[in-house]
């Protein structure tokens, strides 16, 4: 086993992940749903690296992770409220919410893209790990693109000599490889659902009986 893995419980987990992160790494990480690759979101060369590691095309946006609500309106311009967005019915949780974006975000993150997904994952690293950076951290699937996404750490052990840092949370207790529930909520009228992901029933009937939000059909 490579030297750069570590638990999730290990004591000085978090100022290891900092260190990396601040020197433009990329670390992979568990969340509340799947494994993820991250970085800084204010490193474009970490984001390069990003996109090289997994494949993915450049024309394909990440997400970012944040640790509290206030940082969604740091990055972002929700249209919810602040008691909608953090009553524990969707952040934080299994679900990446996309606003349009903030000036503060930097242009060559997602550059072109008008809106920005944003999770805060059900996870105490995670949001531990937010917190302490103050910033945001840049979020895709832990994956060769187009491949399953992964569960535990053993299932992109390929991408191992690739990424900086391994923090090993062992296997997920989500046990469901569809990721987060995306939903688009640009729009201050209605939501549409991006992506059929965890929970995503129980996400749906909270925009519409509780945000009073109407669902936009696919359009086929």
């Amino acid at each position: 086993m490579l030297n750069n893995i570590a638990s999730v419980n290990d004591i000085d987990l978090i100022d290891r992940c900092i260190s990396s992160l601040k020197n433009n790494g990329v670390i992979a990480v568990p969340t509340d749903t799947i494994y993820g690759l991250a970085a800084l979101a204010n490193s474009e060369q970490a984001i390069r690296r990003i996109y090289e590691i997994k494949g993915r095309s450049f024309t394909k946006p990440l997400a970012i992770a944040v640790g509290s609500v206030e940082d969604v309106f740091s990055w972002s311009k929700p249209t919810l409220t602040k008691e909608q967005l953090g009553n524990g019915q969707l952040l934080p949780g299994p679900v990446t919410l996309m606003f349009e974006r903030n000036s503060s975000l930097p242009d060559y993150f997602n550059p072109n893209v008008t809106n920005v997904a944003i999770r805060i994952p059900n996870c105490q690293f995670m949001i531990e790990l937010a917190q302490r950076l103050k910033q945001p951290i840049a979020l895709t699937s832990a994956n060769i693109s187009n491949e399953p996404s992964t569960i535990c750490i053993d299932e992109f052990k390929v991408l191992w000599q690739d990424v900086d840092l391994v923090v090993d949370g062992g296997r997920l207790a989500s046990n469901d490889r569809r990721g987060s529930t995306i939903v688009d909520l640009s729009q201050s009228d209605y939501f549409h659902i991006e992506r059929e992901g965890i929970d995503c029933e129980r996400i749906v009937k909270y925009l519409q009986e509780q945000c009073h939000l109407n669902q936009k059909a696919n359009v086929v």
